[in-house]
């Protein structure tokens, strides 16, 4: 045995409680009171100081907790050398659960706890004592303060904070490579024997894990765990008090641990060699496939860039890593055309972009796959053999004139014949068109530059088999200038002379300008058309010439306006020229040559008409018209002439009624005879609207013959009346309505019927709907009205 452990023993030994009490003697309070000592010392009074001693005596207090006893547990006992026994003093107890907790014994002092105590509930209690006498009441003893302390037991299993941790640690992690740390804390006292000295140990997760006995440290037990083996492990950790002896308390928790990932696994593709499709017509940029390589690892250490290392396509098609799918995209790089190569060769390299280097020993981090590409043969659109065309043509070449050529082909092995044509969209005036054959464009129409100096024509080429397969080609045309316009005046001018202007005098400054744009720029050269005796033109050679007079003196009274005309020419191939009039106004004009008035009031004035008159002139001019146009008005309003001037002319004639006529009743105005069967008509009645010449015996017709059709006998009353000498010299329209014989339903017109009015019933119109209630008050009302009178 140690000497630390006797050492140990011994101060254990010395905390415990034991069965017997041992009274001790303390240090004595001062007295309230002064007493004197048996010696003396001088002092500024000259009295003696007398020694004062207390007068209390203790046991030692140390409580045990959890106290199981039936009976009230013993504390200590106070005691006081003032007291004799005879019961003249009186104990008090106060402080720290005094009364309740802890009682006393007014007369031996002696101290118990009525009820068990929990140390870790509160360790010491500091209580104040004093003692009394009974019959005076007053202290005999000053109040002293004590402590009573209470000594622990093995009652607290130790407790982790947690019942379930989580922790994780990398694969491959050497062995003691530290997870995590677990504490338990015990409740019991750790100054007092073993109850709180935690041991640890592992109950699960051996062999995989340990964990140190003092300090709780989880760490790993074996080298090269790999996560893609086994990625969780649940390891039980037990806590035990007693310095994990026999008897001691324990408490586990649970700790999940997960093998966290790195790179300690190549990427691989699953396949030596990919084969891939791709029709020859897919643009540039058209993903073809994807190729993948596997990586057991994830996150960052599962990520893997993708690159073409060799093959015969490496300038034809790009890869492109996609980071959401750690996929390699193959992608067209350039057109493919499958009449040049139907086959290309990648070889495609996967390689991890974050390698530790820690695993270099398991290999290189790449892999590499063979990928083959073929290209299918699809029914191409024509090509043409530029992406654009320019053509310049000059503005006054003629029409159908060929300008420019575009040319395209099939690029298909079969080589179908091509059908150019225009986009009507780029050509709304229709001025081109192009030979559908051989892809000539030539002009349908006249060309303008000064309109429109380009056009922007779309050409489309098309394959005779397949017309739906088109391509466009833009097409420029920039039509060049021609010298066909001439120049004229740039401006309007209006050209004053003053009265008293003199000979050479600066009247009016001008210039011209041309619609046409020739190269070396414009020239213009300004001259008269004839000599004028009153004006000349001075050319300054600069596009501008001057306008001077030749002569002194002009006047407004002799002649008020002069038209000059001048020729303007240009210097361009053809000599283009126009004449531009001049109108030159005489005016007066001040001293200084400022024009004041260029009206011709001389001629006004020999009139003798003032302002007043012509206004009064034309008034009256205005009334006459108002009064012209009121007659008018009021003759329009005139009733005009009715068609029939007398009853007896009752000829044919086209009527305009604005009335509701009478009816079948109203036979005034028409010869009704006409209407009805021809087979009644017997005899040929005289016209009553004219009186004929000379009076022919009437000729009888015969009657038309029951199956006699309307049309022949409409024919037949026509020819009656072309070949009649006593029909009108004029035209007339006559009508006819036979309706034909042989009817199942028989005549439904009322001018033959055999019965009277009294005959029919009209009752059932009622029944017919609202639509017919006027008709059936007309003719049942009618009918009640006859019967009633």
């Amino acid at each position: 045995m140690t000497i630390q452990q006797v050492l140990l023993l011994l101060l254990l030994w010395m905390w415990l409680p034991h069965p017997c009490h041992t009274e001790m003697l303390f240090r004595r309070t001062p007295d309230l009171r002064p007493k004197s000592f048996g010696g003396r010392a001088s002092g500024n009074d000259g009295k003696g100081i007398h020694r004062q001693k207390r007068g209390w005596m203790w046991n030692q207090f140390f409580l045990l907790e959890e106290y199981t006893g039936s009976d009230y547990q013993y504390v200590g006992k106070l005691h006081s050398d003032q007291d004799k026994g005879d019961g003249s003093l009186k104990y008090i107890l106060s402080g720290d659960g005094a009364g309740t907790l802890f009682i006393i014994d007014e007369k031996t002092g002696d101290i118990h706890a009525t009820r068990r105590i929990d140390r870790e509930e509160k360790a010491f209690y500091t209580l104040r004592a004093q003692a009394i006498n009974r019959r005076t009441l007053r202290p005999v003893e000053p109040e002293s303060e004590f402590v009573i302390k209470i000594h622990d037991i093995n009652d607290n299993e130790p407790t982790f904070p947690e019942e379930i941790y989580t922790a994780t640690v990398p694969e491959m992690s050497v062995v003691g490579t530290s997870v995590m740390q677990v504490t338990a804390t015990d409740a019991d006292d750790p100054s007092y024997g073993n109850s709180a000295r935690v041991i640890y140990s592992i109950l699960q997760g051996q062999p995989y894990f340990s964990v140190e006995p003092e300090t709780g440290i989880i760490r790993t037990a074996l080298p090269n765990m790999n996560r893609e083996n086994r990625e969780q492990y649940q390891v039980v950790i037990q806590a035990k008090d007693m310095g994990g002896q026999m008897g001691g308390l324990s408490g586990t928790t649970t700790v999940n641990i997960t093998l966290t990932d790195v790179n300690d696994n190549p990427p691989r593709f699953p396949q030596s060699t990919v084969h891939l499709r791709i029709p020859e017509s897919s643009p540039v940029g058209t993903a073809i496939g994807s190729v993948k390589a596997t990586d057991a690892d994830t996150g960052k250490n599962a990520e893997v860039e993708y690159r073409i290392i060799d093959g015969d396509g490496t300038d034809m098609f790009d890869i492109v890593t996609q980071k959401d799918t750690q996929e390699g995209i193959i992608t067209v790089r350039k057109p493919l055309d499958y009449e040049t190569r139907r086959l290309y060769t990648l070889k495609v390299e996967a390689e991890n972009i974050h390698v530790d280097p820690r695993f270099y020993y398991l290999g290189p981090f790449k892999d590499t796959t063979i990928v083959k590409i073929s290209v299918e043969d699809v029914d191409e659109a024509p090509v043409f053999s530029r992406s654009s065309y320019l053509f310049e043509v000059h503005e006054d070449i003629e029409l159908g004139t060929i300008i420019g050529t575009v040319m395209a082909r099939d690029p298909d092995s079969a080589s179908s014949p091509i059908r150019f044509s225009l986009d009507r969209h780029t050509d709304l005036d229709r001025i081109f068109n192009i030979h559908s054959g051989n892809g000539s464009i030539y002009t349908s129409k006249p060309l303008d530059r000064e309109i429109s100096q380009w056009h922007n024509l779309s050409v489309i080429a098309a394959e005779i088999n397949n017309p739906k397969d088109t391509t466009r080609v833009p097409v420029y045309v920039r039509i060049l200038d021609v010298n066909d316009n001439a120049p004229q005046f740039a401006v309007f001018y209006d050209t004053f002379v003053c009265e008293n202007a003199r000979a050479g005098q600066l009247i009016q400054t001008i210039s011209a300008v041309d619609k046409d744009d020739p190269l070396g720029g414009q020239k213009f050269f300004f001259s008269l058309a004839a000599v004028n005796p009153n004006f000349t033109v001075q050319d300054n050679e600069d596009n501008t010439a001057r306008i001077l007079t030749r002569r002194n003196g002009f006047s407004r009274h002799e002649i008020s306006t002069y038209l000059l005309p001048v020729v303007i020419s240009d210097n361009d191939y053809p000599i283009q020229s126009s004449t531009g009039t001049l109108t030159i106004r005489v005016c007066a004009c001040d001293s200084r040559g400022n024009m004041q008035s260029c009206n011709a009031e001389a001629l006004l004035l020999p009139a003798g008409l003032s302002t007043g008159a012509l206004v009064a002139i034309l008034l009256c001019i205005v009334i006459l018209l108002v009064i012209v146009v009121l007659f008018a008005a009021l003759k329009r309003q005139r009733k005009k002439e009715p068609l029939i001037l007398s009853k007896e002319d009752i000829r044919d004639n086209i009527v305009s009624y604005n009335d509701e006529g009478g009816g079948e009743e109203d036979t005034q105005a028409f010869d009704i005879g006409t209407l009805r069967n021809p087979a009644a008509i017997e005899d040929k009645k005289l016209r009553r609207d004219i009186i004929p010449e000379t009076l022919f015996v009437p000729r009888r017709t015969p009657s038309a013959p029951d199956n006699t059709d309307v049309r022949d006998f409409i024919n037949q009353r026509l020819k009656e009346h072309d070949t009649d000498p006593s029909a009108p010299p004029y035209d007339s329209l006559a009508t006819y309505a036979y309706e034909g014989n042989d009817s199942i339903a028989e005549s439904l017109s009322s001018l033959e019927s055999g019965t009277t009015e009294g005959d029919q019933n009209y009752d059932y119109l009622r029944e017919w709907g609202p639509r017919f209630n006027k008709l059936a008050e007309m003719y049942g009302g009618g009918e009640s009205d006859k019967d009633t009178s």
